[in-house]
């Protein structure tokens, strides 16, 4: 073979240029490349938010289950009368009957007990015990002002602390038994609910007494309508 033929036969080789290779779709599913991996959590999280939320405007959504609050058996370092002073409280400046103390609320209650507060030092007030950050006071958030006034744990010059101070409700000695730290308090749980009943039994025998003095003065109401109608 010439040197001529060999190098027409080079040429012919560099100017075919090869086909490209076809790609099925499951090729190109194959080589696509993987997303970016995310956050499992935050991302099921946000999932069940947007589905709430559409279930919310169409009006298929389910009430959430509402744990139940019992004051008596979550603070059992207070009596039952300290319990229900604070609940008379609560209710007496809870002016708008929702079960909260909004900010206007806890700045008409600090000017009634002669303790008024700049507007930052009230949510300052209600973010030191806002366990649910929605800016008011639910019942059991007021009651863990008196918490904490009794287990030392509010400074001095605090709104907190005026409002348990300035409130009339003892809590210094008898809400915690005695015991500084709240802790110490958890240890004689069962004195706690001895005193509980104790006072349970107290209320029963007081609204039975009070029945019985009742139906005595509609007897002798009675006998003493028969003595005039004789």
């Amino acid at each position: 073979m010439s040197s001529e033929e060999v190098a027409q036969k080079l040429q012919r080789r560099l100017d075919t240029k090869p086909e490209p290779p076809v790609h099925t779709g499951a090729d190109e599913e194959k080589d696509r490349p993987a997303p970016a991996a995310v956050n499992g959590d935050a991302t099921s999280e946000l999932t069940e938010k947007l589905n709430r939320r559409l279930d919310i405007h169409d009006g298929t959504t389910k009430p959430k289950q509402m744990k139940v609050f019992n004051p008596y058996t979550e603070f059992k370092e207070f009596s039952r009368k300290q319990i229900k002073d604070m609940e008379t409280m609560f209710k007496r400046f809870d002016s708008g009957k929702d079960g909260f103390i909004d900010l206007m609320e806890l700045k008409l209650m600090m000017e009634k007990l002669g303790a008024p507060q700049t507007h930052l030092g009230l949510k300052n007030m209600i973010k030191e015990v806002d366990e649910d950050y929605d800016g008011k006071l639910s019942y059991r958030e007021f009651l863990l002002i008196f918490r904490r006034a009794a287990a030392g744990e509010l400074q001095e010059e605090s709104g907190l602390m005026a409002l348990a101070r300035l409130s009339e409700i003892d809590v210094s000695t008898e809400g915690v038994l005695g015991a500084r730290d709240f802790f110490e308090a958890k240890v004689q749980a069962l004195s706690v609910r001895s005193k509980f009943e104790a006072e349970i039994r107290e209320e029963q025998e007081e609204k039975k007494r009070m029945e019985l003095e009742r139906k005595e003065r509609r007897a002798a109401f009675k006998e003493l309508q028969s003595t005039f109608c004789s």
